[in-house]
């Protein structure tokens, strides 16, 4: 296969979006260090980091989706082993930061946070089960649809365990919500969801009204700890604990507020915010670009999803689009969250800004989740208009 047949295959309206959010990533992790507090330079190691992820791209837009459906339990089971030894690995290997452990420490490179990668695992684990149920199943009933709910749920109900060990809300959240968007493609009846859902939305409730009015009962029977309450506490009333667990939705509150519509300009910072270079982006963001800059990177995001549904509805290979709604829901569920909580919309959790926030796993696995899109316009159009076999 020549050049030109190659670059023909290349998604280059997403090349594009990429290359915008490495560009809003750079100048705002720039902003965000100039407060000094680490002494590093964290642009280069986030260029380094993207350098990493365009050879991810790279290596894994080769696969077709039967070579993915092929590893995908493969690549589950190295995940679900790689979960296990992070509970019981020596602290010299996997440490304890802010009270997780959820990172692998190598030398000379950083850490690793293998859950970051696990995500894209379930994702062509759980587009595998529903393309075999399907073709098992041809003719549908309800107790094959339970059957299937069953199966998906089982599948990410053993990681989601694993990580809520460590403990890691944030990416436990996330996990969930790429179960319930694939769960919302599978065709699973709706007699069977909306119960199911319904139920759900009701316990969530009920949690809620527990937290709120009765913690101790939660504290008892669920092993609830008190600085969990905090997060909802300073989340509904952040000026309250202002000094304690309020201090960054305060200040990210402040940050971007003052920014108004236009922001302060490049570089204009004011408001001193901790972590602002990975969870807190949007902040400064907000504050040097202000409204209209904000609604920029939104609109990214918008024009993301909006390229991988289109992909997702036009491919004729169904694997590719069960596998696109679920690196839909992951992406959304990240770029919702993380926006939400330094609005005051939601709960902080920890969660980071997909290709904005700085952080080598999770860049990583987001260019690997890319690598999956890139993979459909290389491989299926080769499919259908090759006329030989090279």
């Amino acid at each position: 296969m020549n050049s030109h047949q190659q670059s023909s295959r290349i998604d280059y309206g997403l090349i594009l979006i990429l290359l915008m959010m490495f560009v809003v990533s750079c100048a705002a992790i720039y902003s965000a260090q100039t407060t000094g507090q680490y002494g590093t330079n964290f642009v280069i190691r986030q260029i380094v980091w993207y350098v990493v992820g365009i050879g991810i791209i790279t290596l894994f837009i080769r696969f077709d989706s039967d070579q993915y459906h092929g590893m995908s339990w493969y690549l589950y089971g190295i995940g679900v082993l790689l979960l296990v030894f992070l509970i019981v690995a020596p602290s010299s290997i996997a440490p304890t930061i802010n009270g997780a452990k959820s990172w692998y420490r190598f030398p000379g490179i950083g850490q690793i946070q293998p859950s970051e990668f696990f995500k894209i695992f379930l994702i062509l684990t759980l587009s595998r089960i529903m393309v075999n149920h399907h073709i098992k199943n041809p003719i549908k009933t309800i107790q094959s649809d339970f059957i299937l709910l069953v199966k998906l749920g089982a599948t990410t109900a053993v990681p989601l365990l694993l990580i809520m060990q460590q403990p890691d809300l944030g990416t436990s959240l996330v996990l969930i919500s790429i179960l319930l968007g694939m769960i919302f493609v599978s065709g699973i009846t709706w007699r069977i969801l909306v119960p199911l859902f319904g139920s759900a939305a009701g316990l969530g409730g009920l949690i809620f009204y527990m937290v709120l009015w009765h913690p101790s009962i939660l504290e008892k029977y669920l092993g609830v700890k008190q600085y969990q309450f905090g997060r909802i506490y300073s989340w509904l009333d952040p000026y309250n604990y202002e000094s304690s667990t309020g201090f960054h939705l305060t200040r990210s509150l402040l940050a971007i507020g003052s920014g108004q519509t236009m922001g302060k300009g490049f570089g204009f910072r004011e408001v001193y915010l901790p972590e602002s270079h990975t969870d807190f982006i949007f902040s400064i963001i907000g504050e040097e670009y202000g409204f209209i800059g904000a609604s920029i990177v939104v609109s990214l995001f918008f024009v993301l999803i909006y390229h991988i549904t289109k992909l997702a509805l036009t491919t004729k290979i169904p694997y590719y689009s069960y596998m696109c709604a679920g690196v839909i829901a992951m992406i959304t569920f990240h770029a919702f969250q993380n926006i939400g909580m330094t609005i005051g919309l939601l709960p902080i959790t920890g969660i980071p800004l997909p290709f904005i926030s700085y952080g080598g796993s999770s860049l990583m696995g987001n260019m690997l989740a890319l690598a999956l899109i890139f993979s459909i316009t290389f491989n299926e159009r080769h499919y259908m208009f090759s006329t030989d076999n090279s």
